[in-house]
């Protein structure tokens, strides 16, 4: 009778910590944006980006850029309306959001690693960065 009444007390304790524990303690979902169609597809995905981080702010969000992608990240990028990206990607950083360019871009388009926004990072191939991460961090792939 001990050893059930002892059994039962650690099932009901078990299931009572499994059911109070705070959302913050599950693994917070990783996610690569890929990005490589230009300006069109950065607005959308800093809005995707912004209305996920309003859905789920402990959200991991890594944006990965190459080819025409890398151009809203570039010094002086601005949106079809002429609004310049800067704030948005600083708001976005200061909120945990990665940026990473590719360096063959770079290369390729002989554009300065310098003219890229402070905030990114640059890689040395960016579908290697996206494949990496989602191959071997567990990133789930969303292409804005």
């Amino acid at each position: 009778m001990i050893k059930l009444f002892i059994a039962l007390k650690s099932v009901l304790l078990a299931a009572f910590l499994a059911t109070s524990l705070p959302a913050q303690a599950q693994e917070a979902i990783k996610v690569v944006y890929h990005m490589s169609e230009g300006i069109p597809q950065a607005s959308r995905a800093i809005n995707n980006i912004r209305n996920h981080l309003a859905a789920d702010p402990g959200a991991k969000i890594v944006v990965v850029t190459h080819g025409l992608g890398i151009d809203f990240l570039l010094d002086g990028a601005t949106n079809q309306m002429e609004q310049p990206f800067a704030g948005a990607i600083g708001d976005l950083a200061a909120k945990g959001v990665e940026f990473r360019v590719c360096n063959n871009t770079l290369v390729a388009r002989k554009i300065d690693a310098a003219k890229v926004a402070m905030e990114a990072k640059v890689v040395p191939s960016g579908v290697a960065e996206v494949a990496r991460l989602q191959a071997r961090e567990g990133f789930v792939y969303l292409r804005p």
